[in-house]
C-alpha cells in the first residue's frame, strides 16, 4: 500500500473519529463568519485561530457560578496572551489551561471576589468539546500557510500535526520538522496555544514540544498500559497510529495537559524549554501514584490488585494498603529519571487523596541533593509550590513540623539522631511520602542504619525510590 499524505491523513482523522473527536474539514471553517451545529460563531477571519464560538460556549458551561463579565474579560485575555517570545506565550497560556484563568467581579455585598476560570474538565472527558480539523489555513500578515491536521480542545488549538508523503524520497519526517519551524516564524498565533507538535510520514512518527530540537522529538511506543505501565505497541504497528491513540485518547491527554508538561529557563542561557514526558515517564508516574496511594492508605486503590512478591517491570504489585512501601522505579540511564522524579512531585501533589502531602526528597550525597534541588526549582511552576532545601538537622526539623504541605529537600545523613540519643518523631501524618533517588544505596539497613533512624523520624510516611542501576529480580532489600 502506498502511504501518500492524504492517506495518512484521513487515517489520522478516522482515528480520531474513533477517539471520540468530532471531525471536520477546514473549508468548513473558512470565513466568513457562519454558525455550527450548536449555534456558536465560527472564524470571522483566517487570521483567528481559536475557535471563539468554541471557547465561549465551553467557558460558560464549565463556569456557570462566575458572572458573564468575567467570563468575557477571561476571554479577552486568552486572546491577547501575546509576548514578544513564543516560549514566554506558550508558558503564559499553559499556566492558564492547567490552573484556571485568574478573574475577579464585584459580589452582591460590593467586596471583589478573586477566582479561577476553568479552560478544561479535567475530570470527564466528555464535558469537553473535541475536534480535529484538517487542512486548517492560517493568513498572519503576509504569510498564508495550511496545517495539515489541527486539534482544538474547546476551540482551543493544542495539537498540530504536520505530515509528508513517505513515498517521496525528499519528503522526510524531518521535511515536516523543518515545515513546523516555518509556522513558528510565519503563523506563530497557532503556536501561542499549543500543546504537542507531530511530525510523521504515516510510517514513522515523533512527537515533541514547541522548543523541542530535532533529537528531542521521540517516538511515542505505547497504546495503553497494563496496570498503569506501559505496554509496547506490536512492531508492525505503524508509528503514527500507536501515537494518536496513546497520546490523543481523550482522557490521557487531558492527563498530559495537566500533570507532563513542564518549563524550564537553562541556568546558564536563560533560554526556555518547554518538555513532554516520554511514553515511559507517563506510564511509570501514573503507576508510582497509584502504588503511592496504595502504600499511604490515603484512599482505597480501585485499580491494583493486591499481590503478593517482589516488585518486578511492574507486573506485580507487591504489599497491601496501608504498607508505606510504595517500590521502587528503575530507569535505564540517561532516560530522564530527575525529570520522572519531577513528573511524579508534581502529579502526587495534585492528587486530591492526599490531601496537601508533605514530598521529603532524599539523596545520600550534597551533590546530588543540589542537582536534583536544582531541576526542581528551575521548574517550580509545575509544583505549584518552591521547594526548600533542608541544611542542617534543625531546618529539617522545622520543616517537617509543618502541618502540611511542602517539598523537601535533604540528604540521609540529616535524619542521623545526636550522639547518644534516638531519632525523635518528626511527623506522624500519613500523607508525608520519601522519594529516594539511587534508594538501593541507603536503604539496605533497616535496623541500625540511617534508614531505620528515617522511620523513626517518619513512621507513618510512604516509600518510593528511583534509581538508574540496574535492580536485581530477587534483592528484597531493594
Amino acid at each position: 500500500m502506498v502511504f501518500n499524505e492524504s492517506i495518512v491523513e484521513a487515517a489520522a482523522l478516522e482515528w480520531f473519529g474513533e477517539l471520540g473527536y468530532a471531525v471536520e474539514h477546514g473549508p468548513q471553517l473558512s470565513p466568513p463568519a457562519c454558525r455550527d451545529d450548536h449555534g456558536a460563531d465560527r472564524r470571522a477571519s483566517f487570521a483567528e485561530v481559536v475557535l471563539v464560538g468554541r471557547l465561549r460556549a465551553a467557558i460558560r458551561r464549565l463556569n456557570p457560578a462566575i458572572p458573564e463579565e468575567a467570563r468575557e474579560e477571561a476571554l479577552r485575555k486568552l486572546l491577547r496572551v501575546g509576548t514578544p517570545s513564543l516560549a514566554q506565550t506558550n508558558r503564559a497560556f499553559h499556566r492558564m489551561l492547567r490552573d484556571g484563568v485568574p478573574v475577579e467581579y464585584p459580589r452582591p455585598d460590593g467586596s471583589i471576589a478573586g477566582d479561577h476560570l476553568r479552560l478544561v474538565d479535567f475530570d470527564d472527558a466528555g464535558a469537553n468539546d473535541w475536534l480535529a480539523v484538517n487542512q486548517f489555513t492560517v493568513i498572519e500578515g503576509q504569510h498564508r500557510r495550511r496545517p495539515d491536521i489541527v486539534i482544538f480542545l474547546n476551540g482551543l488549538p493544542l495539537g498540530l500535526i504536520e505530515l509528508k508523503n513517505a513515498t517521496d524520497d525528499e519528503a522526510t519526517i524531518w521535511s515536516a520538522y523543518a515545515q513546523l519551524q516555518t509556522y513558528k516564524a510565519a503563523i506563530p498565533s497557532l503556536l501561542h496555544y499549543n500543546a504537542a507538535l507531530v511530525v510523521s510520514d504515516g510510517l514513522q512518527a515523533r512527537i515533541g514540544s514547541l522548543t523541542a530540537t530535532q533529537e528531542w522529538f521521540k517516538v511515542w511506543r505505547a497504546i495503553d498500559g497494563q496496570a498503569g505501565l506501559p505496554t509496547e505497541a506490536p512492531k508492525s504497528a505503524l508509528e503514527l497510529e500507536v501515537l494518536v491513540r496513546g497520546v490523543f485518547e481523550r482522557q490521557r491527554f487531558l492527563e498530559l495537559l495537566q500533570h507532563f508538561i513542564v518549563f524550564e529557563e537553562d541556568a546558564d542561557s536563560g533560554a526556555l524549554h518547554k518538555i513532554i514526558a516520554g511514553y515511559h515517564q507517563f506510564h511509570a508516574v501514573n503507576a508510582a501514584v497509584q502504588e503511592t496511594l496504595r502504600a499511604s492508605g490515603m484512599t482505597e486503590s480501585k485499580v491494583l490488585r493486591e499481590d503478593t512478591g517482589t516488585y518486578w517491570a511492574g507486573r506485580m504489585h507487591g504489599g497491601k494498603p496501608g504498607d508505606r512501601r510504595a517500590g521502587v522505579v528503575w530507569h535505564t540511564q540517561g532516560s530522564g529519571k530527575s525529570l520522572t522524579m519531577l513528573f511524579f512531585a508534581a502529579r502526587i501533589i495534585r492528587e486530591r487523596a492526599m490531601r496537601n502531602p508533605t514530598l521529603v526528597v532524599l539523596t545520600d550525597r550534597n551533590d546530588l541533593d543540589d542537582q536534583l534541588f536544582g531541576q526542581f526549582q528551575r521548574c517550580a511552576d509545575i509544583l505549584g509550590q518552591t521547594p526548600v532545601q533542608a541544611a542542617s538537622r534543625e531546618k529539617l526539623r522545622e520543616l517537617l513540623a509543618v502541618a502540611s504541605g511542602g517539598v523537601v529537600f535533604t540528604t540521609i545523613q540529616k535524619f542521623l539522631p545526636e550522639k547518644g540519643e534516638t531519632m525523635p518523631c518528626l511527623s506522624e501524618r500519613r500523607n508525608v511520602v520519601v522519594i529516594t533517588d539511587e534508594a538501593h544505596r541507603s536503604q539496605y539497613d533497616l535496623i541500625d542504619g540511617l534508614a531505620r533512624h528515617l522511620r523513626d523520624a517518619l513512621p507513618n510516611a510512604s516509600f518510593i525510590g528511583f534509581t538508574g542501576t540496574p535492580i536485581e529480580k530477587t534483592d528484597a532489600n531493594t
